[in-house]
């Protein structure tokens, strides 16, 4: 899942536990403490979520060291001369 998303849908499940966690009496406490346990993983997810997209916008895209060789004047000529060649045929069929 890309991380825009993640973190969208982390969002609204942490509004909505906190929606629950109010609404609940202050006698369940048990479930209470269970709710605001749920609420802080889900914090933590989204910590780890930013932490990899904050990475992965610091890292740069690899390159590589090697430059390509270009082609000739000549190696273009050679590659025209085939393709020309090639058409004739699947023409002629």
């Amino acid at each position: 899942m890309k991380s825009k998303k993640a973190l969208k849908r982390l969002n609204k499940v942490e509004s909505l536990l906190s929606r629950v966690i109010d609404s609940c009496p202050a006698s369940a406490r048990g479930l209470r403490e269970l709710l605001d346990s749920a609420k802080a993983s889900v914090g933590r997810a989204m910590e780890v979520v930013n932490a990899r997209v904050a990475q992965a916008a610091r890292k740069p895209p690899a390159r590589s060291t090697e430059s390509r060789p270009r082609l000739s004047a000549e190696g273009r000529k050679r590659i025209s001369l085939a393709a020309k060649k090639r058409w004739a045929v699947a023409k002629r069929k």
